[in-house]
């Protein structure tokens, strides 16, 4: 069964994406949950138009994107994490952690999903993490990994 997918959707595919899935997922989990429209004539139609209405309030929020990037140039988040005496943490920082210490910090809510952190960070230093906010504006935030008190 062909799907329109509405929103992103982990292991299956992205949103606005057309994809094959099993008929049982598709009629009984992706349809009635909102997650998905059956690909048919009509709906692929009215996909082009829904593509297009996106994409002009995405261009119109660029100023807004710019801004927040400019806004987060020279800024440098602290993230605690616990740690053992060898600087090796408990677990990892996620992107949920910076997405939380830049609303806490600056007052900046970014999508966790919008970050992007280039390495696994697992031991405490200082590192740089992307922030997709839009296809042309990409921003850095540099944060560092200091052991909780």
């Amino acid at each position: 069964m062909e799907i329109i997918l509405l929103k992103d959707i982990d292991n299956v595919g992205d949103k606005h994406e057309v994809v094959t899935v099993k008929n049982g997922y598709g009629r009984n989990f992706l349809i009635p949950r909102g997650l998905g429209l059956i690909a048919n004539a009509q709906n692929r139609k009215k996909l082009n138009d829904i593509i297009a209405k996106e994409e002009s309030e995405r261009a119109a929020r660029l100023s807004e994107f710019q801004e927040i990037a400019e806004k987060l140039k020279g800024i440098k988040l602290t993230v605690p994490a616990k740690s053992g005496t060898s600087g090796k943490i408990f677990g990892s920082v996620t992107s949920l952690q910076i997405s939380n210490q830049l609303k806490e910090e600056q007052g900046i809510e970014v999508e966790r999903r919008r970050i992007e952190l280039p390495e696994d960070v697992k031991t405490l230093g200082e590192y740089t993490a992307v922030l997709n906010l839009h296809p042309d504006v990409d921003a850095k935030v540099d944060f560092e990994v200091v052991k909780a008190e």
